[in-house]
């Protein structure tokens, strides 16, 4: 399970985008906690070289933080991040208050295990990623690292849907309405695509190889072309 991670920060009075462009000419990055039980905002300041390395990490948005303000400890997680679309540095940062009994939506990243025993792309097969991520419902403070899919004994043909995930405790998906697909092991038109659809019709292996004899050279012979009838004798002409 994901664990709370400690940012330091410092309080700022004021908002606004004056005052936030007066926060970034000082080497840091403002941002804001909103939400919980408290009706009221915190504005706040990030170092934004430590904020940039905990977004290098990855999983920013789906990581719990203990915000230390001064001594005063907020739990939040972020919610979004503004990047300068030149630089690609963050530029500000919404937080969003939680506490333990709290469940947060957030995306768990999938991970594949056991692709060297899968039968499928062991014959060429390629794994096909529908979903990278899936998102759930889920305590806050019971965020999973990841959901694990072992690829052992998949064919080509075979999907992967979320049923065949085990969810911890607590821990559901965001949609629920279906068993969605999150990976599928595709063929690549070759021999092996030919054997599975041999197979789902019944047909011995082999027999869709041997069905239509080559275009040109070995294959069965044509059959010889019919003689063509002779042609019909010109009528005499009649006497005068």
């Amino acid at each position: 399970m994901a664990q709370a991670n400690v940012i330091k920060a410092s309080a700022r009075s004021a908002g606004g985008k004056g005052a936030a462009r007066a926060v970034r000419r000082t080497g840091n990055v403002p941002a804001v906690v909103y939400g919980g039980d408290e009706s009221t905002a915190d504005t706040i300041q990030i170092d934004s070289n430590d904020l940039f390395i905990l977004i290098k990490k990855g999983r920013f948005l789906s990581t719990v933080f203990d915000i230390d303000v001064g001594g005063r400890v907020l739990k939040a997680i972020p919610r979004d991040v503004q990047l300068d679309p030149v630089k690609d540095f963050p530029v500000h940062v919404d937080f969003q208050r939680i506490g333990a009994d709290n469940r947060v939506r957030v995306g768990v990243p999938v991970r594949f295990v056991n692709d060297a025993l899968s039968p499928g792309l062991k014959r060429g097969g390629v794994l096909n990623i529908v979903r990278h991520e899936v998102e759930v419902w889920c305590p806050a403070d019971k965020i999973p690292d990841h959901f694990e899919i072992d690829l052992t004994g998949l064919a080509i043909g075979r999907s992967m849907h979320i049923s065949a995930v085990t969810l911890p405790e607590g821990v559901k998906p965001t949609i629920t309405d279906r068993d969605f697909t999150i990976a599928t092991i595709a063929g690549t038109g070759g021999k092996d695509e030919d054997e599975a659809t041999a197979a789902a019709a019944g047909a011995p292996a082999g027999d869709a190889a041997k069905a239509a004899p080559a275009a040109a050279g070995g294959g069965a012979k044509a059959a010889p072309a019919a003689k063509a009838a002779p042609a019909a004798k010109e009528a005499p002409k009649g006497k005068k």
